[in-house]
């Protein structure tokens, strides 16, 4: 066994060796202790990391959950908000807390840190990505740690919905990170919930993130945070989509240098084998507006040869959307298999569904047929 640890040792700080920019993300659990206060002791002792990995030449990016948790307990909340306004204000109260503690640990050390809050819109918005990954890119530029979380006390559907493992998968695309860490209160993966099966075994790494693991996973988050191990994993199926790594573990417990350096500690996801770059990343990650659902032939002609979209393999339409939006592409059962930039409105595609590009005009009086999902526009997220 021994000998095993070693050899798995050895493998990860190989693929790690060339890991140039990182993305850190720390959970609420992480980030605070008990009565939701800020964890000091492990913020400083990460500032003190980050300054030794800038030494070797890593540049780190930081998303830190922990502004709603340190908001409840500068107002002695006990359990989270549930009415937006309640969330939005106690947000608003920890972001000040939270942003304060990474600037008193780096000021320490003499590095400035710069806030950058971010909201779905920020990253769905082609444009404003752009604006976002420049930011960052100047950030590092100046020799400041960029720290980053979601805006909780304006955008109201991440606090609904949104999770900051998310965030930091998009981070480590706009940084063109070689690796994302999330930090949290688990050791990793496991086979199965270690608090209900005793004998759950810890998963030391994953080839591929796949729909059965997924599915596999609870999706309930802490009475503080968000985020569960299935945020993570679709973090993680994010990441490496991108033909970039992640490890998720516990922060309690191993730091980020021990990471780099090979301990076997958490469980490492392998990057795919195709890597996205560019705009075809950001198509990968920006929330749909809409679907269609396609046969089997179509989804062996884009899966596998490569084609664009035609109305003739489309059965249904799910949702409404404008020309020019992202669409996912799903298969009869239900799973989404590509998404793309759509060049019909829903309303036009439910007309034309079944037909042949040369019927288009005659349906669409005069409108020239073209593919629904031109291939450039398009990106495959899994082949069959």
């Amino acid at each position: 066994m021994g000998e095993i640890r070693r050899n798995m040792a050895c493998a990860r700080e190989a693929l790690f060796k060339g890991v140039k920019r990182l993305v850190v993300k720390l959970g609420t659990r992480v980030v605070t202790v008990h009565d939701n206060a800020l964890n000091r002791e492990l913020i400083d002792r990460l500032a003190g990391e980050v300054v030794h990995l800038r030494s070797r030449g890593v540049q780190v990016a930081i998303v830190s959950s922990g502004a709603v948790g340190a908001g409840m307990g500068r107002l002695g909340l006990k359990e989270r908000p549930r009415r937006i306004p309640e969330l939005q204000a106690t947000a608003a109260v920890g972001q000040g807390l939270l942003m304060n503690a990474y600037k008193l640990a780096f000021r320490k050390h003499d590095i400035p840190v710069g806030q950058v809050l971010l909201t779905a819109e920020d990253l769905d918005d082609r444009q404003r990505y752009v604006n976002a990954r420049n930011t960052l890119n100047e950030l590092f530029r100046f020799g400041a740690v960029p720290i980053l979380n979601e805006n909780d006390s304006v955008a109201v559907e991440e606090i609904k919905v949104g999770d900051n493992d998310r965030i930091s998968a998009l981070v480590a695309h706009l940084v063109d990170a070689q690796l994302l860490v999330i930090l949290t209160d688990v050791d990793g993966l496991y086979s199965d919930d270690p608090n209900q099966d005793g004998d759950a075994k810890l998963i030391s790494h994953v080839e591929e993130v796949t729909p059965e693991l997924i599915a596999r996973t609870g999706n309930r988050g802490s009475a503080v945070g968000l985020g569960g191990m299935q945020a993570k994993l679709h973090a993680a199926e994010s990441v490496t989509r991108g033909g970039r790594m992640m490890v998720i573990a516990n922060g309690h417990t191993t730091g980020v240098i021990d990471i780099l350096e090979g301990k076997n500690a958490g469980t490492l996801f392998m990057p795919g084998k195709g890597r996205l770059t560019g705009r075809k990343v950001w198509i990968a990650n920006t929330r749909k507006k809409g679907a269609v659902v396609v046969d089997d032939g179509a989804v062996e002609a884009i899966g596998t040869r490569g084609k664009s979209l035609l109305p003739s393999g489309i059965l249904d339409v799910v949702g409404a959307f404008e020309a020019g939006e992202l669409i996912g592409v799903e298969n009869p059962g239900g799973l989404e298999v590509a998404r793309g930039l759509v060049r019909y409105d829903s309303e036009a595609v439910r007309k034309i569904l079944g037909k042949k590009t040369s019927e288009v005009a005659a349906v669409l009086e005069g409108v020239e047929g073209e593919e629904v999902i031109h291939r450039d526009d398009l990106v495959v997220l899994y082949s069959f």
